[in-house]
């Protein structure tokens, strides 16, 4: 059975419950960045703010499955100084999507570039001035002081806690899609108690779904969805407890992403024995999460949550002191540029493999003599239409 906040996650406009406002403002701005009568002055980001659990980052990837764009995604934490920017945003925001007709670009956690701003700022806000993307910038506090200059160059559409009535609707479809029945008065609890949290509200219906007697579960009020910076923090630095098994059930990102996280940072805490060990429960981890997919046996997910929270966190020997700058996975970025160095040999592959009638593999694999043939002869080139971007790759 696989996980329903997933299966349900929102894909379309209509499928995002309790922001209305919000949804008819981001179309609104869509509509005028499109278009295209802004100048480099005037040009605003989107910027979608309000507390943690509002769906600001859920929303940004509805806009983009909407507007059949790709979705370039980034954290702020990766782009804290000038030349990280020029680095990878700059890049993103001048090159024409390679899958999609358009491109939404998307810059999480805006907080976290004013808290270690090496011209960071001023370099984002040049970049929201040139880019031919619409950006859109999510940040839970955009009333920090510091990023008084990006207000000002932003379009601000606030995201609020979901009512509990909303919330009950949610979990009733959800149910009649599943063809179950749950006591109405449960489903109360589970909305009231969920704090505006959908999320939370959808794991819990999952959970009470699967029970013979669901009466005799008791509802705690839920913690507000904590970031996973300050998810990594407990982790690595506080010392485990009942809190430490439970607080990746608030981070608002799949395991998969999280497990990549936690690989990433795991050397910046860790050395010596306490390194030894934390990998070795990070290896059972691994060993867990193929199980589930192997076996679709997802009860195995208790195990994979407690190595990856309290198993990591007991690795250590004593609580740790001190600022730790933590940073987003390499392994997301390097996957992402890689595709898009293929992207380009896959479409040309396909189009000369529909040409002469052979199968695609069989033009990958031969690409290295047929990127010379095409690359040599501008007839060929001609009968397969390339473009711009597709003669760019050949001629490279």
């Amino acid at each position: 059975m696989s996980p329903w906040v997933e299966k349900y996650r929102p894909k379309n406009y209509p499928d995002i419950k309790g922001q209305d406002i919000a949804i008819a403002k981001i179309k609104k701005f869509l509509e005028e960045f499109n278009v295209g009568k802004l100048t480099k002055k005037n040009q605003k980001a989107l910027v979608l703010y309000g507390p943690p659990g509002t769906g600001k980052t859920t929303i940004a990837h509805v806009v983009a499955n909407e507007t059949h764009s790709e979705i370039f995604e980034l954290n702020a934490s990766d782009l804290r100084n000038k030349s990280k920017l020029k680095e990878i945003l700059r890049p993103a925001i001048e090159q024409q999507s390679l899958i999609k007709k358009s491109k939404v670009i998307l810059v999480d956690e805006a907080d976290g570039i004013s808290s270690i701003d090496r011209g960071g700022l001023s370099e984002l806000i040049a970049l929201i001035e040139m880019t031919t993307y619409p950006m859109i910038i999510t940040a839970n506090d955009i009333w920090n002081r510091k990023l008084s200059p990006l207000r000002r160059k932003s379009e601000l559409v606030q995201l609020k806690e979901i009512n509990y009535k909303i919330i009950k609707d949610v979990l009733f479809n959800i149910l009649k899609k599943e063809k179950l029945f749950v006591n109405q008065n449960i489903i109360t609890s589970i909305a009231t108690r969920a704090k505006g949290d959908i999320r939370a509200a959808i794991n819990d219906l999952q959970s009470v779904s699967r029970m013979k007697d669901p009466s005799i579960l008791e509802f705690h009020e839920r913690e507000k969805e904590v970031d996973i910076f300050n998810a990594l923090k407990l982790i690595f630095k506080g010392k485990p407890n009942k809190k430490t098994l439970r607080v990746f059930d608030s981070v608002n990102m799949s395991i998969d992403n999280i497990i990549l996280w936690v690989e990433e940072n795991i050397p910046a805490e860790y050395s010596g024995i306490e390194l030894a060990k934390a990998y070795d429960r990070l290896s059972k981890v691994d060993v867990f999460k193929g199980r589930i997919y192997k076996q679709q046996y997802w009860r195995f997910l208790v195990y994979e949550n407690a190595l990856l929270s309290f198993g990591i966190s007991s690795a250590k020997e004593s609580i740790k002191t001190g600022f730790t700058s933590y940073k987003k996975p390499s392994r997301i970025l390097k996957i992402w540029l890689n595709n898009r160095k293929t992207a380009k040999k896959k479409t040309i592959a396909k189009k000369y493999a529909s040409y002469v009638h052979v199968g695609f593999k069989r033009a990958m694999k031969e690409f290295p003599i047929i990127s010379q043939i095409i690359k040599t002869n501008p007839e060929i080139q001609k009968e397969l239409k390339l473009d711009e971007d597709e003669l760019t790759y050949l001629n490279r």
